[in-house]
């Protein structure tokens, strides 16, 4: 049913509206605004996809006049008739937000007939594998360093700043095929969000390949739709992040790079924020996720080590496929006897405490394992941030972002990483690109970064 829909969709696109873009290209705001004055804040920015809980006839006329495509949101209990009056309004098509019966998707899916449908639903809901082209959920953390009640700094089984963040939860999602992400959270009730945190928020996700959906706070979107000279310039800085990752459609194509892998089912613990993807990503050790269900030997490919989360759920063919990877010369470490990963459960989307204190089990070993190597980059002086690292096919080019979730700017970031490279060149939101000196390092070549705000990119290039 999901793929007839799209599948007519997607053929008569051009029908919809001449200039709408591809679901695949969609870049979602929350619009809390049904004025068509409003649509001008959109002017100049990569903005072309609003889910809307309010809406009339004229503002979807005056949205689609300007290539835009307009989703209206339905919650469970809108059903049918929610979808019949939105599409009346001529909108574009309607996103399902909530946690919907089987029968109730349904039906808000034959109503529907040929207008695109996006499911924005609890993570282990997400049809993983599906042709769907994009995956969303409204599950999330909000981005950012964790801070204790009394104050300081929480750290992690790592002994690093523990960061709050979607990236291993996308990782794990992504590595199952090529449908667009959209993690869909809202701010928290009752906050005001400062602006760097909207700008985590966007390289958060778009850093691991994902979008997103931005949402205002009560507060932002009254000073916005004034025109309030501060909250223009905050939204501004967020479009221009958003640009910047809209600029680099390549990226989302590279593969994730690194020599070692997480084998883990993403239906399970790849679906928790805070778990071993994320540990190891605070460590700046890059890392590829590898769905059970998609181990081969052509998936390690690359890695020199690999970690089998739950050898519990994996096949015996699956387990072949390790046992082949290590008399490769590869190195497998296994989770502790008895180890089951954790699954998603209604709306817990984290680790409990048991869950981290057995998870850290898991991350002495990989850390042991790992000791001081460089698997692919190493970063000095990133305490407050986390990163990612991409490549091409052929290797030729390597891309590393580096988000920052500390409220200031960090400096003297320094990068070793392996091979050879011809030019290093860092890439910035704000619009600079700037070559690097390339200095020898024992593994390969490094470069230095004077200072990180929010979001920086380092392209290697043979």
């Amino acid at each position: 049913m999901r793929t007839a829909v799209w599948a007519v969709v997607l053929a008569g696109s051009a029908v919809l509206c001449p200039a709408a873009p591809k679901p695949a290209d969609w870049v979602p705001v929350r619009w809390p605004w049904t004025d068509g004055a409003a649509l001008d804040l959109l002017t100049g920015t990569p903005v072309n996809c609003l889910l809307l809980e309010n809406y009339t006839p004229e503002f979807a006329a005056a949205a689609a006049a300007r290539g835009i495509v307009t989703l209206a949101v339905i919650d469970p209990k809108g059903g049918a008739d929610s979808v019949r009056k939105a599409l009346a309004a001529k909108v574009t098509g309607v996103a399902m937000e909530g946690d919907f019966p089987d029968a109730a998707a349904a039906a808000v899916r034959q109503a529907a007939g040929s207008a695109p449908v996006v499911e924005i639903t609890t993570r282990n809901h997400m049809p993983l594998g599906s042709p769907e082209p994009i995956l969303a959920t409204f599950q999330g953390v909000w981005p950012g360093v964790a801070v204790q009640e009394n104050g300081s700094t929480r750290a992690g089984p790592s002994g690093s700043a523990w960061i709050d963040t979607n990236t291993g939860f996308i990782r794990a999602v992504r590595a199952w095929g090529d449908a667009a992400v959209w993690v869909a959270n809202r701010p928290p009730e009752h906050t005001v969000i400062p602006a760097a945190r909207y700008l985590q928020a966007i390289a958060d996700a778009a850093a691991s390949g994902a979008r997103w959906v931005v949402a205002f706070d009560a507060g932002f979107a009254v000073r916005l739709h004034k025109r309030d000279a501060d909250a223009t310039s905050d939204w501004h800085r967020m479009t221009q992040l958003l640009a910047y990752f809209e600029a680099h459609p390549e990226w989302r194509s590279m593969r994730e790079f690194g020599q070692l892998a997480i084998v883990q089912d993403p239906e399970k613990g790849g679906l928790l924020s805070g778990g071993i993807l994320d540990m190891i990503a605070v460590k700046h050790t890059p890392v590829r996720a590898i769905p059970r269900q998609h181990l081969t030997p052509d998936s390690l490919s690359g890695a020199t080590m690999a970690v089998d989360v739950d050898a519990d759920s994996l096949t015996s063919e699956q387990k072949d496929v390790l046992k082949g990877f290590a008399r490769s010369g590869g190195m497998v470490l296994t989770g502790p006897p008895g180890w089951k990963d954790a699954r998603p459960d209604g709306n817990r989307i984290t680790l409990d405490e048991k869950e981290l204190a057995r998870l850290n089990d898991i991350w002495h070993d990989v850390n042991s394992m790992v000791g001081r190597r460089n698997l692919g980059v190493r970063l000095f002086n990133v305490s407050s941030m986390l990163s990612n690292v991409l490549t091409t096919p052929d290797g030729k080019t390597v891309v590393l972002h580096l988000v920052n979730y500390s409220d200031y700017p960090v400096e003297n970031v320094t990068v070793h990483y392996m091979g050879k490279f011809r030019t290093a060149t860092l890439l910035t939101p704000e619009g600079s690109e700037k070559k690097l000196e390339i200095y020898p390092t024992e593994d390969g070549g490094g470069v230095d970064l004077d200072k990180v705000a929010v979001f920086a990119t380092v392209r290697l290039e043979q």
